[in-house]
C-alpha cells in the first residue's frame, strides 16, 4: 500500500485551506497513493476562540467534510483528513477535535474525538490550553479498512501509551498521528514519541504534521513543527518530511507488522501487578 502524508501550513481561514488540501490530495493520487493522510486541524488553525466561533460549523454543514469526502469517493482512495475542529451541541459551546477516516466511496468508516488536551506551559512565553475550547473525547476507536486496520489518535495524544496499547491489543496494524506540533516540544520529543509508540506495539505509526507560522486574521499566530513521520514496526524511521510543506510518499509492507510482533510479543505478555 502507497500512502501520503500532507505536510500543510494552514491559516485560520478554512475555504482557503480547503482549495490547497484538495489540490495536494489530487497530487497524492496522482502519485499512486491509496491512502492519503492529513494533519491536525485541517480546516482551521486558530488561537482565537471568536475567530473559530465564526467559521467553524457543526459535522453535517462543514465544507471541508463535504468536499473531502466527494474528492475521496471521485479518486477512489482511503482519506484520513486528520482532525476538523467542528462545532458541538455542548452546553458550554466547546468545540470537538474530530479524526475522520474517509472511505473510497466517499463515507465516514470511523471517526475520533481526541482524548488527552494539550493544557500545558511549554516555556515562560508559551502556554497551550486546549480544553478552553475543545471538550475532550472519551472513546478509542480502531478501523477495519480492509487493507488493514487503523487505530486513530490525535497529537498529544502520543504521549500516553497506554491509548495505543490497547488500539494495538484490538488488531490495529496502522497507527496515526496527525498533529500540529509545537516547535519546542517537537525538537526534543517528537521522534522519540513516535518511535516509542511503534517500537512499544510492533505496529506502522503515520504522523502527518502541520508546520511553520500559521497566518492568522484573530489572535496570535501559531507556529508549528513539521516533521511529518512515517515509522516502521521495528522503530525505524521510513520519513521525514522536515519543516517545507508538501507531500511524503511511503510503499508500506503489512506484513512487518506481523514480523516485528512475532519476534517481541510483548502484547501478550500483559500481567497483573500489586502497587505502587
Amino acid at each position: 500500500m502507497r500512502v501520503a502524508l500532507l505536510q500543510l501550513n494552514v491559516s485560520d481561514d478554512p475555504g482557503a485551506n480547503l482549495t490547497v488540501t484538495r489540490a495536494m490530495i489530487q497530487e497524492a493520487a496522482q502519485g499512486g497513493a491509496g491512502f492519503v493522510l492529513t494533519p491536525e486541524v485541517t480546516n482551521c488553525l486558530s488561537s482565537s476562540r471568536a475567530h473559530q466561533e465564526q467559521v467553524l460549523r457543526p459535522q453535517d454543514r462543514d465544507e471541508t467534510l463535504a468536499a473531502l469526502r466527494a474528492q475521496a469517493q471521485e479518486l477512489g482512495i482511503w482519506l484520513l483528513i486528520g482532525s476538523l475542529g467542528v462545532k458541538t451541541d455542548d452546553p458550554d459551546g466547546r468545540f470537538a477535535n474530530r479524526s475522520f477516516l474517509i472511505s473510497p466511496e466517499g463515507s465516514i468508516a470511523g471517526q475520533y474525538d481526541k482524548i488527552h488536551m494539550f493544557d500545558v506551559q511549554v516555556s515562560e512565553t508559551e502556554t497551550y490550553r486546549e480544553s478552553a475550547g475543545y471538550r475532550p473525547g472519551t472513546r478509542a476507536v480502531v478501523v477495519d479498512a480492509g487493507f488493514a486496520k487503523i487505530g486513530l489518535s490525535i497529537c498529544y495524544d502520543v504521549r500516553f501509551a497506554y491509548l495505543y496499547r490497547a488500539l494495538a491489543q484490538a488488531g490495529a496494524q496502522i497507527l496515526t498521528v496527525p498533529a500540529a506540533f509545537s516547535p519546542v516540544t517537537g525538537r526534543a520529543h517528537w521522534e522519540p514519541l513516535l518511535r516509542a509508540r511503534a517500537i512499544e506495539t510492533g505496529c506502522f505509526v503515520l504522523a502527518p504534521a502541520q508546520t511553520g507560522t500559521h497566518t492568522a486574521t484573530q489572535g496570535k499566530p501559531r507556529q508549528t513543527y513539521g516533521h511529518s513521520m512515517v515509522i516502521a514496526p521495528w522503530g525505524e524511521v521510513l520519513a521525514d518530511a522536515g519543516t517545507e510543506t508538501g507531500i511524503t510518499f511511503v510503499d508500506l509492507d503489512l506484513s512487518a507488522v506481523a514480523q516485528a510482533q512475532a519476534r517481541v510479543p510483548a502484547l501478550t505478555h500483559d500481567r497483573k501487578f500489586d502497587g505502587p
